[in-house]
């Protein structure tokens, strides 16, 4: 596998862990700080020996502190995005935890393009549901994505990311 790749292959594997940290975050009402240490120590460690492709640990911690350092401003943003009948403490704590990293990263990772972000997140949506959650997924960070990032979807910048 080509240098690109895997690098491509780490950062999917870090959004999906810090998806799945800010669940067991939520929902055992632990501390980032503890859920990081355990994806570290546990998850992260024993993954490297296996001699597989594995997750950028610091792109991981960067979404999961983040997500929590900013958690008033990212979850704005999101309700901003959502129907009027639509709440974001309605949403399931998985489907939270997906909107949460992904407009982080909209929100403040400039590095990578809006298009992306999107394509990641609506990607791992799908990877958890086969409803219509993968679809709201994409309208409501399509639109945050648009809003924020104007430049960059007027120009039709695409890279991976």
């Amino acid at each position: 596998m080509a240098t690109h790749e895997i690098n491509k292959r780490r950062r999917q594997l870090a959004r999906l862990s810090a998806v799945q940290a800010l669940y067991q975050m939520e929902l055992a009402d632990q501390k980032s700080k503890l859920v990081v240490r355990e994806f570290n120590d546990h998850w992260f460690e024993n993954a490297e020996g296996s001699g597989e492709v594995t997750a950028d640990k610091d792109y991981f911690e960067l979404i999961v502190l983040g997500v929590v350092a900013e958690q008033d401003i990212v979850d704005t943003a999101i309700s901003s995005k959502l129907n009027e009948k639509w709440k974001l403490h309605r949403l399931d704590i998985t489907l939270r935890a997906i909107m949460r990293c992904a407009a982080y990263e909209i929100l403040r990772m400039f590095d990578v393009p809006g298009v992306v972000i999107v394509d990641q997140y609506v990607s791992i949506a799908r990877d958890f549901y086969e409803g219509n959650e993968p679809n709201f997924v994409n309208a409501a960070l399509d639109k945050l994505a648009r809003e924020c990032r104007t430049a960059e979807f007027e120009s039709g910048h695409s890279v991976d990311g």
